[in-house]
């Protein structure tokens, strides 16, 4: 949980590194508290079956927009690479494969262009 909210204290902060286990952990509680905010829209009755949106889900999207990006391209950092390889992901299915690997590759070891290692702080 700690990462999750590393994440959002850093709500727009593009720049910096940051490490495989603050997004991967960020996207499992989003994903969770997703699942759960679509148990109370529905039992809410807040659900539309038609457009398969909640009212709850829809405002968490909304709110975890910004954050997500941010450590998307933090994460991009890592890899040294620009935050621009985020716009992959309008490239459908294919762009999101690319986006999967960099997230899962490996940071550059030591300092590069966009600041210090994650790992040694």
């Amino acid at each position: 949980m700690n990462w999750y909210l590393t994440v959002l204290k850093k709500y727009a902060v593009f720049s910096g590194r940051a490490r495989r286990k603050e997004i991967w952990m960020f996207i499992l509680f989003s994903v969770l508290i997703s699942i759960a905010l679509t148990f109370v829209d529905v039992a809410t009755g807040m659900y539309d079956v038609e457009s398969g949106i909640g009212t709850l889900g829809t405002i968490y999207g909304l709110a975890v927009l910004i954050p997500s990006i941010a450590v998307g391209v933090r994460r991009l950092h890592d890899t040294s690479r620009s935050g621009w390889w985020m716009l992959l992901c309008l490239i459908p299915l294919i762009g999101a494969i690319v986006l999967l690997v960099f997230y899962c590759l490996d940071g550059t070891p030591g300092d590069n262009q966009y600041g210090p290692n994650p790992k040694e702080a």
